[in-house]
């Protein structure tokens, strides 16, 4: 198999995602328990092909092989990196991935990474408020969806409000501040 052969491009794999869900719905026309034998079938490889990838990568580590050169294209991969996600072995932590996803759709800081809490809620600060945010809501939704599949809520901090200068202040230096009207 050349190199050209084995480098599956994207729309395939998630083709291939697609066809395993649609197999394991048309499973259920056949009963709960076909849909049942279907599931874990499914379970049992993923948990197989997960085993086997986690001892690749001891394997690399082991013998010095597994640098940050290797470990950033592993990231970097598309469909490496989902299978890594899958099994808990992804590289890069989720506020970094989230922080890259981020900077991506929003990449003028439009919108950033306040935090991840352990429950899996990231929080993000978006830079405009109100209708003008909606279209850049759904992209950092999408954006984080993809990239951290273990975030589970994202909830939308309000931008720091803009200082206040109180009006007598602004009258201090020009002279005595004016009377409040009785």
């Amino acid at each position: 198999m050349t190199t050209v052969e084995s480098a599956a491009p994207a729309a395939a794999w998630q083709a291939t995602g697609d066809r395993i869900e649609a197999l394991i719905t048309a499973s259920a026309a056949s009963g709960a328990a076909a849909r049942e034998r279907a599931e874990e079938l499914v379970r049992l490889v993923v948990d197989l092909y997960g085993a086997g990838l986690e001892r690749l990568l001891e394997l690399l580590h082991e013998r010095g092989a597994l640098g940050d050169d290797v470990l950033d294209a592993l990231a970097a991969d598309e469909l490496v990196a989902s299978l890594l996600l899958v099994h808990g072995l992804h590289p890069e932590s989720a506020s970094t991935r989230v922080a890259k996803a981020l900077a991506t759709v929003a990449p003028n800081g439009e919108a950033t990474l306040v935090g991840i809490t352990p429950e899996g809620v990231a929080r993000v600060r978006l830079a405009a408020s109100g209708c003008s945010s909606a279209p850049l809501k759904a992209a950092v939704e999408s954006a984080i969806a993809d990239a951290a599949p273990e975030v589970v809520t994202i909830e939308v901090v309000q931008p720091d409000a803009a200082p206040v200068i109180p009006v007598g202040s602004l009258f201090s230096r020009v002279g005595p501040a004016p009377a409040e009207a009785p």
